[in-house]
C-alpha cells in the first residue's frame, strides 16, 4: 500500500481550508484516510502560527514507515525542519534553432544601420 501524506480540502466555495493526512495513493483527494495529521489554512497570513498546523511525531511516524510527501507537504517540512531542502527540477530552456538565430542576427543588424544614419544626422 502506497502512502502519502497529502493535504485533502474542505471548506466552502471560494473559501478553502485544507487537512493534512496521510492516506493511500489510490484513495480520492478528499477521500478516505488513514489519520488526519494537521491542518492548512491558506486564508491566514503566511507569518501567522496557525497558517500550518502538524502533529510532528505523527508526521515523522509516517516518514519513517515509508510515506511520500507532495511537493507542498514537502515545502511545509522544509520550512518546518523536518526534512532537507529538495532539489526541484527547474528545466533550462531550450536555445533556439538555427532559423531563430539568422532571423535574431538580421533584426540586430537591421537595427544597427537604421541607428547609424540617424546618429550621423544628428551629430551634421
Amino acid at each position: 500500500m502506497a502512502m502519502k501524506i497529502r493535504l485533502a480540502r474542505g471548506g466552502s466555495k471560494k473559501r478553502p481550508h485544507y487537512s493534512i493526512v496521510a492516506a493511500d495513493s489510490r484513495m480520492p483527494r478528499d477521500g478516505r484516510f488513514i489519520e488526519k495529521l494537521g491542518t492548512y489554512n491558506p486564508l491566514l497570513p503566511k507569518d501567522s502560527e496557525d497558517r500550518v498546523k502538524m502533529n510532528m511525531e505523527r508526521v515523522q511516524y509516517w516518514l519513517d514507515q515509508g510515506a511520500q510527501p507532495t511537493d507542498r507537504i514537502s515545502r511545509f517540512l522544509e520550512a518546518a525542519g523536518v526534512r532537507a531542502k529538495t532539489e526541484r527540477a527547474n528545466p533550462n530552456k531550450g536555445e533556439p534553432g538555427k532559423k531563430a538565430k539568422e532571423r535574431a542576427e538580421q533584426r540586430a543588424a537591421k537595427a544597427a544601420e537604421a541607428s547609424a544614419p540617424a546618429g550621423e544626422s544628428a551629430e551634421a
